[in-house]
């Protein structure tokens, strides 16, 4: 059976920029271009060369795509000039990309209400903008803008604006859904209309923006009922609640019936099991804290909590999971929590490198002590190291680097040289390594800016500062997150924090800490963070001088 081709075109560097929150700059573009080619993209959407500073410097030195075509983003010249004296245009052009995207009203609407133009003038603006990006050597894709609310409104028009962006040279036309609000049933009539109109499914594209959360939904139902041409974004970045996402698009289209018989496309079986870290490197460069609960490259996308899935997972991971969890490049995870039960323990431990008979009386012990904690507040779910580290302790097997005699934080404010007055918080942490007492003292105020980090930074500063033979591990790491959650309300509420960290290697880890204390928390949660890393780094135990 030979398979249909399907393109898949990225808009995170244009349409995902315009996430509130999101600012790339040249390099994050270009590093983001380079991922997306990796992966297998057909058309990598670039931005919007002399919209701003940044577009234009990402175009003026692109990055070298092996395979991705890089495409230049703009709209249909403006009333009034021709398409070879609009200088929004010419920029577009100069970028020197392949391909051309220009975006054009196809909803009677907005031509009059917000371009404040009659109908066929702007059917002359399309018809000269992509006949002039042509006749340059452009392969031009038209965004049709609004075009699912044109096509409710005035189906004629909507379709007229389609025919003379065709009959001017566009090589695609793609439907856009610009407010998201359409739903999946009107999308697939929609586009078979449109098809059967007489403009091929080969022509056609989608792109859904998600404010109904139906992004994926809609662009499938466009897939099914004849587009040959699919948009989206990493992450589901964009606009107001995003495009459609492409980490789940795309192992939707090459995983799941009936698309993975029916098409094919550039993305091969081993760039899709790099389809995590992709999607973990934006979250990277955007500093965000990756979603846990994103389809296929989420951290909980295949972890299985209760007892009787972790049970079942064990015996035959079909049982719970939709996918192989490898084909996406993540992994199956079953965490500890009050819900779990002792198969889920043993495989855990066993992870760890720690083997322990069913019959084992201290897995019980284990259990009740976790579900004891989290009644506490812990939440081992979310902080596997934290949860490793205390298995380990009740079963012998975790080495003593270090031991914290005491610490202690300050918080003050002063007045600075210049006069200033200025909060500054002091920690001061005193541990035992072997026989040997060290103490270390830190604040938390930043050498370039002179503002305050706060008491927290200031004790993670000290602890980490000198731990003599386990220095060269620990600053090779470094905390990512911080999240604070108070469990009880109340003058008597307590504190429960998690730290999330990692280190050159790539390793991520999650760690807990419970307190009354927001310090004290913070610093269990700090604590086991470090021992974590030199129990991953195999560091040996200091010897008593």
């Amino acid at each position: 059976m030979t398979c249909e081709r399907l393109y898949l075109y990225d808009t995170t560097l244009r349409d995902g920029q315009q996430t509130q929150g999101v600012d790339f700059s040249a390099e994050d573009k270009a590093r983001i271009a380079e991922a997306l080619d990796a992966l297998g993209l057909d058309f990598v959407e670039g931005g919007w060369p002399g919209a701003n500073p940044t577009d234009s410097a990402f175009f003026e030195r692109p990055p070298a795509l092996a395979r991705a075509r890089l495409a230049a983003f703009g709209m249909t010249k403006r009333a009034g000039r021709s398409a070879a004296n609009d200088d929004v245009l010419a920029a577009v052009l100069n970028a020197g990309t392949e391909i051309v995207c220009l975006v054009g009203k196809t909803h009677d609407f907005h031509v009059e209400a917000a371009l404040g133009i009659p109908l066929e003038d702007n059917l002359a603006n399309i018809r000269a903008s992509v006949a002039h990006a042509v006749a340059e050597g452009r392969e031009v894709h038209f965004d049709a803008e609004h075009f699912f609310d044109g096509w409710r409104a005035n189906r004629p028009y909507a379709l007229a604006c389609l025919e003379v962006a065709r009959e001017a040279g566009a090589r695609w036309l793609v439907l856009c859904d610009t407010n998201g609000g359409t739903l999946p049933a009107e999308v697939a009539r929609t586009v078979a209309e449109v098809a059967a109109s007489g403009i091929p499914g080969d022509r056609l594209g989608i792109h859904a923006h998600d404010d109904a959360g139906l992004a994926v939904a809609n662009s499938l139902a466009a897939v099914d009922a004849g587009a040959r041409q699919v948009q989206g974004t990493l992450n589901g970045l964009g606009e107001r609640c995003g495009n459609a996402n492409l980490t789940s698009l795309i192992p939707t289209l090459l995983l799941k019936e009936p698309w993975a018989s029916r098409f094919e496309t550039g993305v091969t079986p081993g760039a899709l099991a790099g389809l995590t870290r992709v999607s973990r490197m934006l979250d990277d460069i955007l500093n965000r804290v990756p979603n846990p609960s994103a389809p296929y490259v989420g951290a909980g996308a295949f972890a299985h909590k209760a007892g009787l899935h972790a049970s079942a997972i064990l015996k035959d991971p079909t049982t719970y999971e939709h996918v192989d969890p490898g084909l996406v490049g993540n992994a199956r995870f079953i965490p500890m929590s009050n819900q779990a039960g002792q198969s889920n323990l043993r495989d855990r431990l066993a992870k760890a490198g720690l083997e322990v008979a069913p019959a084992d009386p201290r897995l019980a012990a284990i259990l009740a002590e976790v579900k004891r904690r989290e009644d506490r507040g812990y939440a081992y779910d979310s902080a596997a190291a934290s949860f490793e580290l205390l298995a380990r302790a009740m079963l012998g097997a975790l080495p003593r680097y270090f031991e914290v005699e005491r610490y202690r934080v300050t918080t003050e404010r002063r007045m600075n040289a210049k006069g200033a007055m200025v909060t500054v918080s002091e920690a001061v942490v005193v541990a035992l390594i072997g026989n040997a007492r060290v103490m270390s003292v830190s604040e938390s105020q930043d050498r370039l800016t002179h503002a305050d980090q706060g008491p927290v930074n200031a004790l993670a500063r000290a602890l980490a500062k000198d731990l003599g033979p386990y220095q060269p591990y620990i600053d090779a790491m470094r905390l990512v997150d911080f999240r604070v959650r108070i469990t009880t309300r109340g003058t008597e509420a307590v504190t429960r924090v998690l730290i999330d960290s990692e280190d050159d290697a790539g390793r991520r880890w999650s760690t807990v800490g419970v307190s009354a204390n927001i310090v004290d928390a913070s610093f269990q949660a700090l604590n086991d963070a470090v021992v974590w890393k030199l129990l991953a780094d195999g560091a040996p135990v200091a010897e008593a001088a």
